[in-house]
């Protein structure tokens, strides 16, 4: 589909790079329609009308793992815009991504909204080797090498930005 120019309706959105006490990172997965494959990415989504980043990842968290109390810390990414059309609408979407730290817990997706039952095919979590190693589409792109600095030296100064 062709997009006019200036026709992109702005979508701000709030993702969670989710660390377990093993540094684990969760991710999620949906099949691309196009071809079939299989993109993972972190929990988050779309802001709220009057939502800040923060709160949309908190609510977005909650929502997706069950976790009711996350302590959220420090943004450390930002996504490059990237295009997207739902429903015949163009979005340009603007991720924030934030850094948590949580124990390991089991997953409760059962407070997925319609959307995310018929598009996530499922949730795991990884370790930065696994990562390296995977064929599979990351979002962002550049996980297996953001993943082992910020296990290592902990969050960047200011936020790095990355594809998607």
């Amino acid at each position: 589909m062709v997009i006019p120019e200036g026709r992109l309706v702005p979508r701000p959105s709030a993702r969670v790079v989710l660390l377990d006490d093993a540094d684990r990172l969760l991710l999620f997965s949906a099949r691309n329609e196009d071809d079939g494959s299989v993109r993972w990415f972190t929990p988050g989504g779309g802001l709220a009308p009057g939502e800040s980043h923060e709160q949309a990842a908190l609510r977005e968290l909650r929502e997706e793992t069950g976790l009711p109390h996350v302590s959220l810390g420090p943004e450390i990414w930002r996504g490059r815009p990237w295009t997207t059309v739902r429903g015949g609408v163009a979005y340009e979407v603007r991720q924030r991504y934030y850094m948590a730290r949580v124990h390991a817990f089991e997953v409760d997706t059962s407070a997925f909204e319609e959307i995310e039952k018929a598009a996530i095919t499922g949730h795991r979590w990884w370790t930065a080797a696994e990562l390296a190693t995977t064929s599979d589409v990351l979002r962002p792109a550049e996980l297996p090498e953001l993943l082992p600095p910020l296990l290592k030296d902990g969050p960047p100064d200011s936020p790095i930005m990355v594809n998607g």
